[in-house]
């Protein structure tokens, strides 16, 4: 299936993704002008002192700047934005952030934790399409029986809210019948991951880790050099701090005093995305995907996306080179 025109012409076919709290409109904007999707959770936008339009103004911004991107660069335009909404029932802002996105007319709606007919129906009475993340092939089928466009797979090894299986089984399971938008998620942080995705039958990648150790990013300083200094063997999968199971970075877990290595199991019925703070020993308990070895140092968002890009473009003539031999092989 030929993707929709959001997705479309991208520079590398990259989707950056919601880092609750870290994605800004600083990054958001940088990201797309740089030629992939970038995007924010609508929580981020944080209500100050009752204020309830905090993300009008990020909504307003963001067009504001990449309308002025394209209209001196006509020949690059910037790519397209997205908005994630946490579609989870602790969420009680999710109707007036859906109003507010229709308002804007926000091109890509990525959904999360629940799928609801009404959120994909308001995204398409604007013209937007709708990218549901699932970590499974259930999950997969009832996103799109509830009107998603396209599935974003979360497997292992993703950062934060993560999936336990392998992206080869995850991808092979879901174009076993479904052929429209596919992106993968997990430990996409080289070029080269991101065609290796393509070439099991994505559509393109799904990155969210490097992006933390970038300058536009709300992160922690510590945050974003914990990033740069650590590997997969520095990540663990837990449920405690959400009740969803994800990855984190174990040293954020020992600085925070307890033993990554032991840590307990959460009651899932305790899920709150409701934007309220975390306790205060979790607040900086950092979650991490297992691709970061990639990761050297802290860029502007716009040198990460380059060096994306060329890996990208490496690897493409490497596979190439490689595959020549064995072209005829079904022969």
């Amino acid at each position: 299936m030929t993707l929709p025109s959001a997705l479309q012409n991208l520079r590398i076919p990259l989707i950056g993704s919601p880092l609750f709290i870290i994605s800004n409109p600083d990054l958001v904007i940088a990201q797309c002008k740089a030629g992939i999707v970038g995007s924010f959770p609508a929580l981020n936008a944080r209500e100050k002192d009752g204020d309830p339009i905090e993300l009008e103004r990020w909504l307003t911004r963001i067009n504001e700047e990449l309308d002025r991107h394209n209209q001196a660069n006509p020949d690059t335009p910037a790519a397209p934005y997205a908005v994630n909404q946490i579609v989870h029932r602790s969420n009680a802002r999710l109707d007036r952030d859906i109003e507010i996105c229709v308002k804007h007319k926000v091109p890509v709606w990525i959904t999360s934790l629940g799928a609801r007919v009404e959120v994909n129906e308001a995204a398409h009475s604007v013209g937007g399409i709708t990218l549901h993340d699932v970590i499974d092939n259930r999950f997969a089928k009832k996103a799109i029986e509830k009107g998603a466009d396209g599935l974003i797979a979360v497997a292992a090894g993703a950062g934060g809210h993560a999936g336990s299986q392998s992206p080869l089984a995850l991808i092979q399971e879901i174009r076993s019948w479904f052929e429209g938008p596919l992106f993968l998620s997990g430990a996409i942080a080289r070029g080269d991951s991101i065609l290796a995705a393509q070439a099991m039958g994505a559509d393109g990648g799904y990155a969210g880790s490097a992006f933390i150790a970038t300058e536009e990013a709300n992160a922690d300083q510590r945050y974003k050099e914990m990033i740069t200094e650590c590997g997969a063997g520095d990540i663990v999968y837990s449920n405690l701090f959400t009740g969803v199971w994800g990855n984190y970075l174990k040293p954020s877990i020992a600085a925070a005093g307890m033993d990554p290595e032991a840590l307990e199991r959460s009651d899932p019925s305790a899920m709150d995305f409701s934007g309220s703070e975390k306790p205060k020993s979790w607040k900086e308990i950092w979650g991490s995907g297992q691709g970061i070895d990639a990761v050297k140092e802290v860029l502007p968002a716009a040198q990460l996306v380059d060096r994306l890009a060329r890996e990208y473009v490496a690897a493409q003539k490497r596979l190439l080179a490689q595959s020549a031999p064995y072209m005829n092989a079904a022969d």
